[in-house]
């Protein structure tokens, strides 16, 4: 039984619209592959000499300056700042300034209001005068735009540290909640496990309200410095935010009644839950965020900075650091050498590279030493389920990855390895372990399993970003394509995301993009997963999707998707300056579609060629990944080449699934 035009499922057929590919052999068409396979080599040489003597590969992970500026501030909080880093930092945050005075949190975009604020002070603190010409373009666009007041409460609380902002101004968050069992509302489950491993420490602070003496005034932030934080008035109590908000003001009420004791437990408790997830490398989850809150926190515990979990936590700080040959020092938010490495394995395999050539070996080594079999934060809600997946950094066992877990295990399978049983164990982990975190809805999340409670984004704490972990059209494509390749494309559990995927399609024919940029992205993931998994190309959904990336395509050739497109889908949706990671991945959907022929498929490979750098690799400042869709905002500086070559293999040599070649039988 094949898919109906329902959009329901029966028992389908795995790469059923996979079938090896010929291209034709119109002389533009010859040409145009001819391109494709000079581009391709190029690309994979490039791609070959990056790796690392231990197998794996890295891309910068670039966001914004607010990381930067928040590594300053927790050295200046500690008493540890410098003058070389604070210099080099500097540096990079000037560069980044725009011509308006700004700065904003992606490549292109409008200035942000709290982004600017915090640049502007890591300036100050870095000795740039407030008079400046461009430290007054910055203060006076950030008056303009309702000054420090109008901020998020993170930036507010990084200055309540200093006295430039009124603890008693921000919401309250008692530590207390570390003692809320998983069923109930609010508890620190119901948060997204980044959320959670910020949320918990930053409980710690609100408690202690620390205050270090502040360098300088920062007057010139403030619209009325004699009046910095007005009062906002409140929502209808009927209201979410209205309920919300009431339930600040009593906590604000319970902090001066609430018995000491109990509050000094609340905080012992969150410092252990802090400690046991500490990864072996020192950092928090593998970001930078919790790995800064849970710094400021134990040292308000206590814990000197001679401390073995405080220098080991500082000392993975400083690993976060890229030095440029300029001198500036830019932070990294988070590294991805798991997800990088899987990425560049596929690429490498598609575009033709022996499955037992030595490199792409090494990287299945390295790989396989990084499997996670240990329990973390995910058995809160899957108790027994036994461990076994891949985390996206070097070191997060707390909070190994269901993404990462299936793009792994579709570059295992690409390699021919020197120990098969070895591989076939992990691999059959894995997939245990990605079946078992399959949500109630048929669908993935990222970490946890059911993580879709809204209550936590009502919270007038959480305006930070995405504080939930809901399943997601690319993720779950992800898994489902994986599945499919271990042959599971009929089981229950496989359709069950299928129905899922094909219920969620956009009525104009796109998926929506949870962790890239993003109709492009999440249409580029969802269509290979579905041909995977047997749906032909001739599917409504599948036609559909086609149908929008030919009505999307620019004039030169590629795609391109704005960021805005988050917050203005009639406006910007599939709309941007082309790009190669997003070129490449409008022409993975295409190409699973069965449209190797195509003209818009020429069109986007023709663009490849002509914008391939000399040494093989593609420009791309644009920021086409996220952390949080619209507020947090990520450059992966290997996308510009992984995804590229991904497409170009798949176009010249077709069927990625196919018999995968040896060395003996030649490259």
């Amino acid at each position: 039984m094949t898919a109906t035009t329902d959009g329901s499922t029966g028992a389908l057929q795995p790469h059923a619209a996979a079938a090896t590919r010929t291209h034709s052999t119109t002389p533009g068409a010859a040409g145009v592959l001819d391109a494709a396979e000079r581009a391709m080599r190029r690309a994979t040489d490039h791609l070959l000499a990056r790796q690392d003597e231990e197998g794996w590969w890295k891309g910068d992970l670039e966001t914004n300056v607010t990381m930067d500026a928040e590594d300053l501030l927790l050295r200046q909080f500690l008493g540890i700042l410098d003058e070389p880093t604070t210099r080099a930092a500097a540096l990079f945050i000037r560069g980044e300034q725009r011509e308006d005075g700004t700065w904003a949190t992606f490549y292109g975009g409008p200035g942000e209001l709290s982004a600017t604020i915090e640049a502007y002070v890591a300036l100050r603190l870095a000795g740039d005068a407030p008079d400046a010409p461009h430290m007054a373009k910055a203060s006076a666009w950030v008056r303009e735009r309702g000054g420090i007041a109008a901020a998020r409460v993170f930036t507010r609380i990084w200055l309540a540290l200093f006295g430039w902002w009124k603890w008693e101004d921000l919401p309250e968050l008692p530590p207390e909640i570390i003692y809320l069992p998983s069923w109930v509302p609010l508890n620190i489950y119901d948060f997204g496990c980044w959320a959670r491993q910020t949320i918990v420490p930053l409980t710690v602070v609100s408690a202690k309200r620390p205050v270090r003496p502040a360098p300088f005034p920062l007057d010139e932030l403030h619209t009325d410095p004699a009046r910095p934080s007005p009062p906002k008035p409140l929502a209808p109590p009927v209201s979410w935010d209205g309920a919300f908000q009431r339930l600040d003001r009593t906590l604000h009420a319970l902090r001066k009644v609430a018995p000491r004791r109990l509050r000094t437990a609340a905080m012992n408790t969150a410092a252990r839950w802090i400690i046991e997830r500490q990864e072996n490398d020192g950092c928090w989850g593998g970001i930078q965020p919790p790995a800064v809150y849970s710094l400021i926190a134990l040292h308000l515990l206590g814990y000197d900075l001679k401390h073995p979990v405080m220098r080991e936590g500082l000392a993975s700080l400083d690993r976060f650091a890229v030095w440029r040959a300029d001198g500036a020092r830019m932070i990294e938010a988070c590294q991805s050498p798991v997800w990088d490495t899987c990425l560049a394995t596929i690429a490498l395999a598609d575009a033709g590279v022996p499955a037992d050539h030595p490199q792409l070996v090494k990287a299945a080594d390295w790989m396989l030493g990084e499997e996670i079999v240990r329990p973390g934060d995910w058995a809160v809600k899957r108790p027994g389920l036994p461990p076994g997946g891949w985390a996206f950094e070097f070191h997060n066992d707390n909070y190994p990855d269901i993404d990462d877990t299936a793009e792994v295990v579709l570059a295992l399978r690409r390699v021919r390895h020197h120990d098969p049983e070895r591989l076939d164990r992990a691999v059959g982990r894995a997939v245990r372990w990605n079946l078992g975190m399959q949500s109630r809805n048929g669908a993935w999340g990222a970490f946890d399993v059911d993580n879709t409670s809204r209550l936590p984004n009502r919270l007038p704490f959480c305006d930070f970003g995405e504080v939930i972990d809901p399943p997601s059209a690319d993720v779950t494509a992800h898994v489902v394509e994986m599945l499919a390749v271990e042959g599971l494309a009929h089981d229950p559990r496989t359709l069950r995301g299928i129905r899922w995927l094909l219920a969620e399609q956009e009525p104009d024919g796109a998926w929506f993009g949870r962790w890239g940029v993003n109709y492009i992205y999440g249409t580029g993931s969802v269509v290979p997963a579905l041909t995977a998994a047997g749906l032909p190309g001739s599917h409504p959904a599948i036609r559909r999707a086609v149908t929008w990336l030919e009505s999307v395509q620019n004039d030169d050739g590629g795609w391109g998707e704005d960021l805005r497109s988050y917050r203005d889908i009639r406006g910007w949706g599939g709309r941007g300056e082309s790009t190669p990671s997003q070129t490449a991945w409008a022409l993975l959907a295409l190409l699973a579609a069965g449209e190797q022929d195509a003209k818009a498929v020429r069109r986007g490979i023709e663009w490849l060629t002509v914008s391939q750098r000399e040494d093989g690799s593609w420009d791309e400042p644009h920021f086409t990944g996220t952390g949080f869709p619209w507020d947090f905002s990520i450059n992966y500086h290997l996308y510009r080449l992984v995804f590229p070559l991904t497409a170009l293999g798949r176009y010249v040599n077709g069927d990625p699934f196919a018999e995968p070649r040896t060395e003996a039988e030649g490259g």
